[in-house]
Protein backbone atom coordinates (compact mmCIF):
# COMPACT_ATOMS: atom_id res chain seq x y z
CA UNK A 1 0.00 0.00 0.00
CA UNK A 2 2.89 2.34 0.85
CA UNK A 3 4.52 1.64 -2.52
CA UNK A 4 1.26 2.45 -4.32
CA UNK A 5 0.92 5.67 -2.35
CA UNK A 6 4.44 6.72 -3.35
CA UNK A 7 3.77 5.92 -7.02
CA UNK A 8 0.54 7.93 -7.04
CA UNK A 9 1.97 10.81 -5.01
CA UNK A 10 2.44 13.04 -8.11
CA UNK A 11 -1.19 12.37 -9.13
CA UNK A 12 -2.36 13.26 -5.62
CA UNK A 13 -0.31 16.48 -5.71
CA UNK A 14 -1.85 17.34 -9.09
CA UNK A 15 -5.37 16.67 -7.80
CA UNK A 16 -4.71 18.84 -4.75
CA UNK A 17 -3.38 21.67 -6.94
CA UNK A 18 -6.46 21.58 -9.17
CA UNK A 19 -8.89 21.51 -6.21
CA UNK A 20 -7.11 24.39 -4.50
CA UNK A 21 -7.08 26.39 -7.73
CA UNK A 22 -10.86 26.12 -8.02
CA UNK A 23 -11.34 26.90 -4.32
CA UNK A 24 -8.66 29.57 -3.68
CA UNK A 25 -8.36 31.30 -7.05
CA UNK A 26 -11.92 31.01 -8.33
CA UNK A 27 -13.64 31.17 -4.96
CA UNK A 28 -15.63 27.95 -5.37
CA UNK A 29 -16.81 25.92 -2.42
CA UNK A 30 -14.84 22.77 -1.60
CA UNK A 31 -17.63 20.54 -2.92
CA UNK A 32 -17.83 22.47 -6.20
CA UNK A 33 -14.02 22.35 -6.44
CA UNK A 34 -14.15 18.54 -6.22
CA UNK A 35 -16.71 18.51 -9.05
CA UNK A 36 -14.40 20.83 -11.02
CA UNK A 37 -11.57 18.32 -10.53
CA UNK A 38 -13.87 15.53 -11.74
CA UNK A 39 -14.75 17.36 -14.94
CA UNK A 40 -11.10 18.33 -15.52
CA UNK A 41 -10.08 14.67 -15.33
CA UNK A 42 -12.87 13.65 -17.72
CA UNK A 43 -11.88 16.40 -20.18
CA UNK A 44 -8.32 15.07 -20.04
CA UNK A 45 -9.40 11.59 -21.10
CA UNK A 46 -12.19 12.76 -23.45
CA UNK A 47 -10.32 11.97 -26.71
CA UNK A 48 -9.67 8.42 -25.50
CA UNK A 49 -13.28 8.12 -24.32
CA UNK A 50 -14.61 9.03 -27.77
CA UNK A 51 -12.26 6.53 -29.38
CA UNK A 52 -13.43 3.91 -26.91
CA UNK A 53 -17.10 4.57 -27.72
CA UNK A 54 -16.40 4.30 -31.46
CA UNK A 55 -14.49 1.07 -30.92
CA UNK A 56 -17.34 -0.31 -28.81
CA UNK A 57 -19.79 0.41 -31.63
CA UNK A 58 -17.52 -1.30 -34.13
CA UNK A 59 -17.33 -4.29 -31.81
CA UNK A 60 -21.12 -4.37 -31.85
CA UNK A 61 -21.06 -4.54 -35.67
CA UNK A 62 -18.49 -7.31 -35.89
CA UNK A 63 -20.04 -9.37 -33.07
CA UNK A 64 -21.98 -11.69 -35.46
CA UNK A 65 -18.88 -12.33 -37.58
CA UNK A 66 -16.80 -12.81 -34.45
CA UNK A 67 -19.23 -15.45 -33.24
CA UNK A 68 -19.04 -17.22 -36.60
CA UNK A 69 -15.25 -17.33 -36.39
CA UNK A 70 -15.36 -18.71 -32.85
CA UNK A 71 -17.78 -21.45 -33.91
CA UNK A 72 -16.01 -22.31 -37.16
CA UNK A 73 -12.54 -22.60 -35.67
CA UNK A 74 -13.37 -23.76 -32.13
CA UNK A 75 -11.06 -26.76 -32.63
CA UNK A 76 -8.22 -24.67 -34.07
CA UNK A 77 -7.32 -21.98 -31.54
CA UNK A 78 -4.38 -20.69 -33.53
CA UNK A 79 -6.45 -20.18 -36.68
CA UNK A 80 -9.29 -18.70 -34.60
CA UNK A 81 -6.98 -16.13 -33.05
CA UNK A 82 -5.49 -15.26 -36.42
CA UNK A 83 -8.92 -14.78 -38.01
CA UNK A 84 -10.15 -12.67 -35.09
CA UNK A 85 -7.13 -10.37 -35.33
CA UNK A 86 -7.67 -10.07 -39.08
CA UNK A 87 -11.33 -9.18 -38.49
CA UNK A 88 -10.37 -6.50 -35.95
CA UNK A 89 -7.79 -5.08 -38.33
CA UNK A 90 -10.15 -4.96 -41.32
CA UNK A 91 -12.72 -3.01 -39.28
CA UNK A 92 -10.18 -0.85 -37.43
CA UNK A 93 -11.31 -2.22 -34.07
CA UNK A 94 -9.23 -2.22 -30.90
CA UNK A 95 -10.97 -4.41 -28.27
CA UNK A 96 -9.02 -2.70 -25.48
CA UNK A 97 -9.78 0.88 -26.55
CA UNK A 98 -12.92 1.11 -24.43
CA UNK A 99 -10.93 0.14 -21.31
CA UNK A 100 -8.27 2.86 -21.53
CA UNK A 101 -10.40 5.82 -20.29
CA UNK A 102 -11.59 3.79 -17.29
CA UNK A 103 -8.06 2.65 -16.43
CA UNK A 104 -6.75 6.23 -16.61
CA UNK A 105 -9.40 7.37 -14.12
CA UNK A 106 -8.40 4.82 -11.47
CA UNK A 107 -5.19 6.66 -10.38
CA UNK A 108 -7.17 9.89 -9.97
CA UNK A 109 -9.86 8.17 -7.93
CA UNK A 110 -7.24 6.68 -5.61
CA UNK A 111 -5.51 10.08 -5.44
CA UNK A 112 -8.76 11.81 -4.40
CA UNK A 113 -9.34 9.06 -1.83
CA UNK A 114 -5.90 9.61 -0.31
CA UNK A 115 -6.22 13.38 -0.54
CA UNK A 116 -9.52 13.58 1.34
CA UNK A 117 -8.22 11.26 4.07
CA UNK A 118 -4.91 13.13 4.43
CA UNK A 119 -4.37 15.22 7.57
CA UNK A 120 -2.65 18.04 5.65
CA UNK A 121 -5.53 18.53 3.23
CA UNK A 122 -8.14 18.33 6.01
CA UNK A 123 -6.23 21.03 7.93
CA UNK A 124 -6.16 23.18 4.78
CA UNK A 125 -9.92 22.82 4.38
CA UNK A 126 -10.59 23.72 8.02
CA UNK A 127 -8.12 26.63 8.12
CA UNK A 128 -9.33 28.09 4.80
CA UNK A 129 -12.42 29.48 6.46
CA UNK A 130 -14.48 28.49 3.42
CA UNK A 131 -17.65 26.49 3.86
CA UNK A 132 -17.09 22.75 4.01
CA UNK A 133 -20.74 22.07 3.14
CA UNK A 134 -22.15 21.48 -0.32
CA UNK A 135 -25.88 21.15 -1.02
CA UNK A 136 -27.04 18.49 1.46
CA UNK A 137 -23.48 17.51 2.51
CA UNK A 138 -22.34 19.05 5.77
CA UNK A 139 -18.61 18.51 5.25
CA UNK A 140 -16.67 17.10 2.29
CA UNK A 141 -13.91 15.78 4.58
CA UNK A 142 -16.19 14.02 7.08
CA UNK A 143 -18.02 10.72 6.77
CA UNK A 144 -21.71 11.23 5.90
CA UNK A 145 -24.31 10.34 8.48
CA UNK A 146 -28.09 10.06 8.70
CA UNK A 147 -30.09 11.42 5.78
CA UNK A 148 -26.93 12.77 4.14
CA UNK A 149 -25.49 9.26 3.98
CA UNK A 150 -28.65 7.78 2.46
CA UNK A 151 -28.95 10.51 -0.16
CA UNK A 152 -25.34 9.95 -1.23
CA UNK A 153 -25.91 6.19 -1.47
CA UNK A 154 -29.12 6.61 -3.49
CA UNK A 155 -27.54 9.13 -5.88
CA UNK A 156 -24.48 6.91 -6.32
CA UNK A 157 -26.52 3.78 -7.10
CA UNK A 158 -28.99 5.66 -9.33
CA UNK A 159 -26.38 7.50 -11.43
CA UNK A 160 -24.22 4.38 -11.81
CA UNK A 161 -27.19 2.24 -12.88
CA UNK A 162 -28.55 4.89 -15.28
CA UNK A 163 -25.15 5.31 -16.92
CA UNK A 164 -24.76 1.57 -17.38
CA UNK A 165 -28.31 1.05 -18.67
CA UNK A 166 -28.04 3.89 -21.19
CA UNK A 167 -24.63 2.71 -22.38
CA UNK A 168 -25.75 -0.86 -22.90
CA UNK A 169 -29.02 0.25 -24.55
CA UNK A 170 -27.17 2.33 -27.14
CA UNK A 171 -24.33 -0.13 -27.77
CA UNK A 172 -26.01 -3.46 -26.99
CA UNK A 173 -22.73 -4.83 -25.66
CA UNK A 174 -24.02 -6.52 -22.50
CA UNK A 175 -27.03 -8.75 -21.97
CA UNK A 176 -28.30 -11.68 -19.91
CA UNK A 177 -26.75 -12.55 -16.53
CA UNK A 178 -23.75 -10.31 -17.19
CA UNK A 179 -26.08 -7.29 -17.25
CA UNK A 180 -27.48 -8.09 -13.80
CA UNK A 181 -23.98 -8.56 -12.41
CA UNK A 182 -22.99 -5.06 -13.53
CA UNK A 183 -26.21 -3.63 -12.08
CA UNK A 184 -25.38 -5.24 -8.73
CA UNK A 185 -21.92 -3.65 -8.54
CA UNK A 186 -23.07 -0.19 -7.33
CA UNK A 187 -25.02 -1.87 -4.54
CA UNK A 188 -21.86 -3.71 -3.47
CA UNK A 189 -19.84 -0.47 -3.53
CA UNK A 190 -22.48 1.50 -1.59
CA UNK A 191 -21.05 0.61 1.89
CA UNK A 192 -17.68 1.96 0.76
CA UNK A 193 -19.25 5.29 -0.23
CA UNK A 194 -21.09 5.43 3.10
CA UNK A 195 -17.95 5.01 5.22
CA UNK A 196 -15.59 7.41 3.43
CA UNK A 197 -15.38 11.24 3.37
CA UNK A 198 -18.43 12.69 1.61
CA UNK A 199 -16.19 14.37 -0.96
CA UNK A 200 -15.34 10.97 -2.42
CA UNK A 201 -19.04 10.28 -2.98
CA UNK A 202 -19.38 13.68 -4.67
CA UNK A 203 -16.45 12.86 -6.95
CA UNK A 204 -17.92 9.48 -7.95
CA UNK A 205 -21.44 10.83 -8.52
CA UNK A 206 -20.06 13.69 -10.62
CA UNK A 207 -18.11 11.14 -12.67
CA UNK A 208 -21.31 9.18 -13.32
CA UNK A 209 -23.19 12.34 -14.33
CA UNK A 210 -20.42 13.26 -16.77
CA UNK A 211 -20.38 9.73 -18.21
CA UNK A 212 -24.14 9.76 -18.74
CA UNK A 213 -24.09 13.20 -20.35
CA UNK A 214 -21.16 12.19 -22.53
CA UNK A 215 -23.01 9.13 -23.81
CA UNK A 216 -26.10 11.22 -24.65
CA UNK A 217 -24.06 13.85 -26.53
CA UNK A 218 -21.97 11.30 -28.43
CA UNK A 219 -25.08 9.35 -29.35
CA UNK A 220 -26.58 12.49 -30.91
CA UNK A 221 -23.47 13.93 -32.57
CA UNK A 222 -21.66 10.79 -33.71
CA UNK A 223 -24.05 8.42 -35.52
CA UNK A 224 -23.57 4.68 -35.17
CA UNK A 225 -21.85 3.03 -38.16
CA UNK A 226 -24.01 1.24 -40.73
CA UNK A 227 -24.08 -2.55 -40.17
CA UNK A 228 -22.84 -4.72 -43.08
CA UNK A 229 -25.38 -6.20 -45.46
CA UNK A 230 -26.08 -9.92 -45.65
CA UNK A 231 -24.15 -10.07 -48.96
CA UNK A 232 -21.09 -8.44 -47.38
CA UNK A 233 -21.20 -10.79 -44.39
CA UNK A 234 -21.60 -13.81 -46.68
CA UNK A 235 -18.62 -12.70 -48.78
CA UNK A 236 -16.43 -12.26 -45.71
CA UNK A 237 -17.51 -15.64 -44.36
CA UNK A 238 -16.60 -17.18 -47.72
CA UNK A 239 -13.16 -15.62 -47.60
CA UNK A 240 -12.59 -16.88 -44.07
CA UNK A 241 -13.67 -20.38 -45.08
CA UNK A 242 -10.89 -20.57 -47.66
CA UNK A 243 -7.96 -22.72 -46.48
CA UNK A 244 -4.92 -20.80 -45.29
CA UNK A 245 -1.98 -20.56 -47.70
CA UNK A 246 0.68 -23.23 -47.23
CA UNK A 247 3.77 -22.19 -45.31
CA UNK A 248 6.76 -21.23 -47.50
CA UNK A 249 9.06 -24.10 -48.32
CA UNK A 250 12.55 -23.92 -46.93
CA UNK A 251 15.29 -23.93 -49.50
CA UNK A 252 17.92 -26.61 -49.12
CA UNK A 253 21.43 -25.33 -48.69
CA UNK A 254 23.86 -26.49 -51.28
CA UNK A 255 26.84 -28.34 -49.95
Amino acid sequence: MLVLANILSPVEDLAETVVKFFQNDLGWSWGLAIIGLTFAVRLLVLPLSIRGIKSMRQMQLVAPELKEIQERYKDDRERQQREMLALYKSHGVNPLASCFPFLLQIPFFIAVYQLLRGDAFQEDVISSGASQSFLFVESVIEKPTGAEQWILIILFIATTALTFLYTTATTQTTSGPQKYIFLALPVLFAPFIATQPAGLGIYWIATNVWSLGQQVVVQRLIPAPTPPTEEERAERAKQRAAPPPPPPRKRKRRR
